[in-house]
């Protein structure tokens, strides 16, 4: 690693830290009492599923309406066998949500569209249907009291961990090649990459995220019944996705923020605020129908070294002057 990159991970880490201390310093002071703590929790689960999502749709190009099933696995699978220790029941989720998505994949992922978007939807309903019509889950009436291992800070590392991997995955070769199947699935093809392989790779790494998601949502609410899990879930989802760019991670990130903070200010307008809360998502994609970044990036790098570079190019360019 140059000096360059190292200087970039570096700032990256800093900022990050800053703000972890000060989130610890405004709880610490109460400055955020609880609701804003859980405020921080669900902004970074929604985050997670978002993330996941995104790597689907923005990534892959497939349409999937499906997000909420694998997080209702996710939030089951930690829910029950939580007694053997809540990071092993997050992987188990994680797994069996792997592992239904890559059995859902294979037939579905060579549907294109509307027809992949039903078909996501047919087997997220399928799932929280199961879920409903089983002993073990108690069907319709949940399960309560789950213990509660998840607090803020859990959630802001996992979090960062998890916006880390996807952005590095997108930048090695299976996320380039990701990235081709979205842009020309037949001229990728052409040039000898497995398309069905690599839409299944993205919805499969799409589902454990999202199961993650619902496994930290159930511990930290403490609660968990198939009403959590319906359309309504896999909607909310999408929505922090279009809103912030197919296919933009630092938009997913920006508006899962600034939608958590919305609903909070929101909270006192009672049902006007869900009127108020279409307007603005009518009045955004009015303006801005790619999303608030489009399918840019932040870039810290440009930031910190073009207008460094630009400067050594001005201060050379007038020495030979």
């Amino acid at each position: 690693m140059d000096r360059k990159h190292l200087k970039y991970t570096l700032t990256w880490a800093l900022l990050i830290t800053m703000l972890f201390v000060l989130i610890e310093l405004l709880t610490v002071f109460d400055i955020i009492g609880h609701y804003g703590i859980t405020t921080i929790v669900l902004i970074g689960i929604n985050l997670i599923a978002a993330v996941g999502l995104n790597l689907v749709i923005g990534m892959s190009g497939q349409f999937s309406l499906g997000h909420a099933g694998f997080m209702a696995i996710g939030a089951y699978a930690t829910a029950l066998p939580s007694i053997y220790g809540f990071i092993l029941s997050l992987l188990v989720g994680g797994l069996i949500s792997g592992l239904v998505a890559l059995a859902v994949g294979i037939p579905t992922l060579r549907l294109r569209g509307d027809y992949l978007a039903i078909a996501t939807l047919g087997v997220s309903e399928i799932i929280r249907i199961i879920i409903i019509n089983m002993k073990i889950t108690r069907g319709p009436a949940g399960i309560f009291g789950i213990p509660a291992f998840v607090n803020w800070q859990m959630v802001f590392v996992l979090s960062v961990i998890v916006i880390i991997i996807v952005v590095n995955f997108v930048r090695s070769t299976s996320g380039q090649a990701i990235i081709a199947v979205r842009d020309n699935d037949i001229a990728a093809e052409s040039l000898g990459i497995n398309t069905t392989k690599y839409k299944v790779m993205a919805f499969v790494a799409g589902a454990i995220l999202a199961a993650i998601a619902g496994g930290l949502r159930a511990s930290f609410i403490q609660s968990v019944s198939p009403q959590d899990y319906t359309f309504m879930q896999s909607i909310t989802i999408l929505i922090i996705v279009v809103l912030g760019g197919i296919g933009s991670i630092s938009g997913t990130v920006v508006t899962a923020i600034i939608l958590g903070v919305l609903d909070v200010v929101l909270q006192n307008f009672g049902t006007l605020r869900m009127i108020i809360y279409a307007l603005v998502l009518i009045i955004v994609m009015i303006f801005r129908p790619k999303g608030l970044l489009g399918t840019t990036e932040f870039s810290l790098q440009k930031l910190l070294f073009d207008s460094g570079g630009s400067h050594d190019h001005n201060d050379s360019k007038n020495a030979r002057s």
